[in-house]
C-alpha cells in the first residue's frame, strides 16, 4: 500500500477479559474489524482481490490468557482526533474488549511485531504448593546458566534454551491464605519469545492449573 492511500496511523491499547480470553487471535481481529466498521472509522484497505482493513496486531497472548496490554495499529484514510475515535469505537465494541488508550504514531513506523521487547505476566497458581518451595524453585531457575527444553516447531521437536528468555521471575508477597502469584517478565522479540507455559513446566507446575494475565509490554521507542 502506498502512503497516498492512508493519512494516519492510530495505536490502540486494549484489554481482553471474561469469555474473550477463550477466543482465538483471528476472532479477536474479526471483532475489531466489525467494531471499526460499525463505528464508521474511515479505514484504509489493503490492495488486491481480497481487500482487508489496514490493521496490525501485536503478538497475541495464548488462548485462555486475559490481558491489560493488547495493541493494534490501524491506518485511516482521514485524520481523526484520537479521543473522538476512541468514543466511537468504544460504543460499538463487543463485550470482553475494552479500549484503554489511543494515540497517533508515525504512519511509516516499524511494525508492532518488531517493536516489542518484553511482556510482564501475573500468574496465579491454583494447585497446591508451599510458598517456600515455589520460591526455592524460582531461585533455582534464575541461578541456572542454561535451561534446555523442547518444543514442536513445524512438526519437529527442537531444543531451545529457556533461560535467556526469562528476564525476571518472582513470587509476589501475599498472605498465607491467598493464592500464590508469580510475576514473570519474559522476552517478546521476533526471534526470542518466552512462554509462560514453558516457565511453569520448568517450575514443576501444570500450566492448566494457573490463571495468566498480561500486565505490561515494553516497546522500543521509535
Amino acid at each position: 500500500m502506498s502512503n497516498a492511500e492512508y493519512v494516519q496511523r492510530l495505536r490502540i491499547r486494549f484489554s481482553k477479559f471474561g469469555p474473550t480470553r477463550f477466543i482465538s487471535h483471528l476472532d479477536v481481529a474479526r471483532t475489531w474489524e466489525r467494531a471499526l466498521n460499525r463505528a464508521k472509522i474511515p479505514m484504509a484497505y489493503s490492495q488486491g482481490f481480497n481487500q482487508r482493513p489496514r490493521m496490525s496486531f501485536m503478538t497475541a497472548t495464548p488462548l485462555g490468557t486475559t490481558s491489560d496490554y493488547e495493541i493494534v495499529d490501524i491506518w485511516t484514510k482521514e485524520v481523526l482526533e484520537p479521543s473522538s475515535a476512541a468514543e466511537r469505537i468504544t460504543e460499538k465494541m463487543a463485550p470482553g474488549i475494552k479500549l484503554l488508550d489511543i494515540q497517533e504514531v508515525p504512519t511509516s513506523g516499524k511494525k508492532l511485531q518488531v517493536l516489542t521487547i518484553d511482556s510482564t505476566f501475573e500468574i496465579t497458581i491454583t494447585e497446591e504448593i508451599a510458598r517456600a518451595e515455589l520460591e526455592q524453585r524460582v531461585a533455582d531457575l534464575l541461578a541456572a546458566d542454561e535451561i534446555l527444553r523442547e518444543r514442536v516447531v513445524k512438526k519437529k521437536l527442537k531444543q531451545f534454551d529457556l533461560r535467556p528468555m526469562v528476564f525476571d521471575l518472582s513470587v509476589k508477597p501475599g498472605e498465607p491464605d491467598e493464592p500464590i502469584t508469580l510475576i514473570a517478565k519474559l522476552a517478546l522479540e521476533p526471534s526470542k519469545t518466552g512462554r509462560v507455559d514453558q516457565v511453569l513446566l520448568q517450575l514443576g507446575l501444570d500450566p492448566l492449573d494457573a490463571k495468566v494475565h498480561r500486565k505490561h509490554v515494553t516497546l522500543i521507542q521509535e
